[in-house]
């Protein structure tokens, strides 16, 4: 059971421990006024969590689909304890949105399970810009903390 003491590293008073991990961010440029933002609070939930700066690398893709391309590509480098994907996807008047949210969810989720490496997914999904704005900064702290969690959580399985 999560949160149980068995002496490891993601005891409930240590899951959120950021100390000691390295985190790879990967962050869509499209829609870049909502990515930036997201960037901006996942990066200083990460260092209020413990991650050093140093242990933090940070890459740009053009868009939320190029994303798991440079997620496996970090995957594959072997020394990131998580990874965090971050994009702005909005609604528009054709079927391309759902394209784009379902491949980049599935292309995100699928690396994550090939390389058994945690990635939390912070790419929004939303009707207009007016919700993406809303989330910004509540998605992008939350992307920190899953990362930083699931990250101690698997080091401790």
């Amino acid at each position: 059971m999560f949160g149980a003491d068995k002496g490891n590293v993601a005891t409930t008073d240590n899951r959120m421990n950021g100390k000691r991990l390295k985190i790879g961010i990967v962050q869509a440029r499209f829609n870049a006024s909502v990515t930036d933002a997201l960037a901006e609070a996942c990066k200083a939930e990460l260092l209020a969590l413990g991650v050093s700066d140093k242990d933090i690398d940070h890459i740009t893709v053009p868009g939320a689909l190029e994303v798991a391309v440079a997620l496996q590509a970090m995957a594959e480098k072997s020394n990131y304890d998580a990874l965090i994907a971050l994009g702005c996807i909005i609604r528009g008047e054709t079927y391309h949105f759902e394209l784009v949210a379902n491949e980049s969810g599935a292309a995100v989720t699928r690396v994550g399970l090939d390389y058994q490496l945690p990635i939390a997914n912070a790419i929004l999904t939303t009707e207009n810009m007016d919700q993406a704005v809303a989330r910004q900064v509540d998605k992008g702290r939350d992307a920190a903390r899953v990362a930083v969690e699931m990250a101690n959580l698997l080091e401790s399985i």
